[in-house]
């Protein structure tokens, strides 16, 4: 029995059937998947290559990156600011990277208090038609200290001095300076009266609304520096031809009293001219009387002790130097001495030597 067993085991091994032969469309198609399958694989090594150099980026001289991973910024504090260059980070959705304008002007415009209109309109400079009353749904207007309304508008320029802050503190740092303008645009014009806002103190508007821009753009630390702030206003578009009778009549009126006024300056100045002359002539005159005066005085002063000390000699030269100059073209001096009796000396002018002439025939009546 066991030799059986061993005969039936070391038995000559039946032979195996013949392979079946491989036809030749089977064999194109093994060959196709071959090369499809290598094309794939270097696609897939290209796309890898693609994606892994979708992670580079430049930063430009005058801007800053942030690279966020899962949402958080790369670093704390100035650490997690880029200069200019190359940059590698890893693609997205891994990594994503901000980048910021620091020397860019950023600009935002408030139409919170303007009118409906189309950039084509805007463009073009055309106005839409003026409905007979506004129309609050697209309307915007700003109410004035002294119960007006008014349109008005304003561009805001500005610059990035705190990347950081203005990425992170913010969902959109740009929509909060655009609602921190609208505020200030409303506040400035709820107190200014509607005058001075459209004529009398433009500048000054102005100047409120920037002031008041700036103080909420540092109180709410949005990152920025405003470098300009331009405001636009002007009245109702259906009170319009009103607005321009006001202004022609604050014209004619500033006109009046700058004519009253340069008036007023012009007789002034001739009063004061006059007075000044008039004062100055008295005042000459005043001081060439005193000094006459005077001189007569210093005079009489001198004469005094000649004639205390011979009253009678002293009057009578006096008398003939008085007489002298009274009859100057006198041709002939005669002097009476005193006579015998004690009378005065008198004093004898000869006018005119020639006799008069004998009147003749002709000259008789």
């Amino acid at each position: 029995m066991n030799d059986d067993a061993h005969s039936h085991d070391t038995g000559p091994e039946t032979p195996l059937p013949p392979e079946t032969p491989v036809d030749a469309g089977s064999q194109a198609l093994s060959e196709a998947l071959r090369s499809s399958f290598g094309i794939v694989k270097f696609l897939m090594v290209v796309l890898v290559f693609v994606f892994l150099l979708s992670g580079f980026f430049t930063v430009g001289p005058q801007e800053r990156a942030i690279i966020l991973r899962m949402g958080k910024p790369v670093g704390e504090g100035e650490r997690a600011l880029l200069g200019p260059g190359l940059h590698l980070s890893f693609p997205y959705p891994i990594d994503d990277h901000e980048i910021i304008s620091i020397t860019g002007i950023q600009r935002v415009t408030s139409t919170v208090g303007w009118y409906a209109t189309t950039p084509e309109q805007e463009l073009a400079g055309l106005e839409p038609m003026a409905g007979s009353s506004l129309n609050p749904a697209s309307d915007g207007y700003a109410l004035t200290a002294d119960g007006n309304i008014v349109h008005t508008r304003a561009t805001l320029t500005y610059r990035i001095n705190d990347p950081i802050g203005y990425v992170f503190n913010f969902v959109n740092a740009s929509n909060a300076i655009q609602s921190a303008l609208d505020n200030a645009l409303l506040y400035a014009a709820s107190r200014s009266k509607v005058d001075d806002i459209l004529t009398r103190e433009v500048i000054g508007f102005n100047e409120a609304v920037k002031r008041k821009v700036t103080q909420l753009v540092e109180d709410r630390k949005l990152g920025v520096i405003i470098e300009q702030c331009v405001v636009q206003s002007i009245p109702p578009r259906q009170l319009k031809d009103a607005f321009a009778n006001v202004l022609k009549s604050e014209v004619t009126r500033s006109k009046t009293l700058n004519d009253a006024r340069s008036y007023e300056n012009q007789v002034l100045s001739k009063a004061n001219a006059d007075a000044a002359s008039r004062i100055n002539r008295a005042e000459s005159e005043r001081v060439q009387l005193v000094n006459n005066i005077t001189a007569e005085a210093e005079r009489f002063n001198e004469l005094l002790p000649k004639y205390r000390a011979n009253p009678n000699l002293f009057v009578q030269q006096r008398l003939t130097e008085t007489l002298g100059r009274v009859f100057t073209n006198v041709q002939d001096k005669i002097m009476v001495p005193e006579s015998v009796d004690g009378k005065s000396m008198e004093l004898r002018y000869l006018l005119n030597r020639e006799l008069p002439k004998p009147k003749t025939d002709e000259t008789k009546p």
